[in-house]
């Protein structure tokens, strides 16, 4: 088996690169992932082009060995040159990113998740994560959001990415007219002019949409408009607001098996 030992290899300058830039990761078709546990997560669901792993990590995690005819040793101070990260888990992949059908996903009767302009991506992978926990098909994002394969969503979503179709969208609200005008349901998470979250029904049986927004700002009037209904969860008067990757949760955890 091949070992890189040094630093300046072409192959890990190129790896680096698709860790730092998400031009070059969506030019390439690839994304960069560190770690043991979250690269056979994403095994689960992505293509492995490449695994990268001192002969010490593969030691650690005999479940690495069945990439064997993908995977390329480095020394331990080249893997430190690879990781984004303080400590270095010593295992690094290189997966294409995964290309949704997108006709199958605005089709009707699914439950979706759509996220406009959710910048964080601590709070775009927990809410990955969250759909992936609750059984939902799909996650829509407007542009402005953070990237599903960088390597901190990564990280916040432990590969959920990987786990259900992520689909990228240059218009939000028009994807929301297609799902409205294909019997989905759309619910938009706003604070004013909405219902509170008990007041819902549980289920939709051609289909359902949660929206949530920025951060900050929450949705832009377009989206909410887009939508046939704004809800609310539920809030005693300590706080203003909850963040969109808690607030989403709460959503997604309401709207569980429908």
């Amino acid at each position: 088996m091949e070992t890189i030992t040094s630093r300046d290899n072409a192959k890990i300058k190129y790896a680096c690169r698709l860790r730092e830039e998400e031009k070059f990761r969506t030019a390439e078709g690839l994304f960069f992932a560190e770690g043991p546990k979250l690269c056979l997560e994403l095994a689960k669901g992505c293509t492995l082009r490449t695994l990268y792993a001192t002969r010490e990590a593969l030691d650690r995690t005999p479940a690495l060995n069945q990439f064997a005819g993908s995977t390329t040793l480095v020394a331990p101070h080249v893997a430190e040159k690879l990781a984004g990260t303080r400590a270095s888990q010593e295992v690094f992949g290189l997966f294409e990113i995964p290309s949704p059908d997108k006709d199958a996903l605005l089709g009707g009767a699914m439950r979706l998740l759509a996220l406009e302009n959710v910048q964080d991506p601590g709070n775009v992978g927990t809410l990955l994560r969250s759909a992936a926990a609750f059984g939902f098909d799909g996650v829509l994002l407007s542009p402005g959001c953070a990237a599903p394969f960088a390597p901190k969503t990564l990280r916040a979503s432990m590969g959920a990415a990987g786990r259900l179709p992520v689909l990228c969208l240059e218009d939000l609200p028009g994807a929301l007219n297609t799902l409205r005008a294909r019997g989905v349901t759309c619910l938009a998470a706003a604070l004013y002019h909405s219902r509170d979250l008990g007041e819902t029904r549980p289920v939709y049986p051609k289909g359902l949409c949660v929206v949530v927004g920025n951060e900050g700002r929450g949705l832009t009037d377009a989206t909410v408009a887009a939508c046939d209904l704004a809800v609310r969860i539920p809030m005693t008067d300590r706080v203003e607001s909850l963040n969109a990757g808690v607030a989403g949760s709460v959503l997604l955890w309401h709207f569980r098996g429908v």
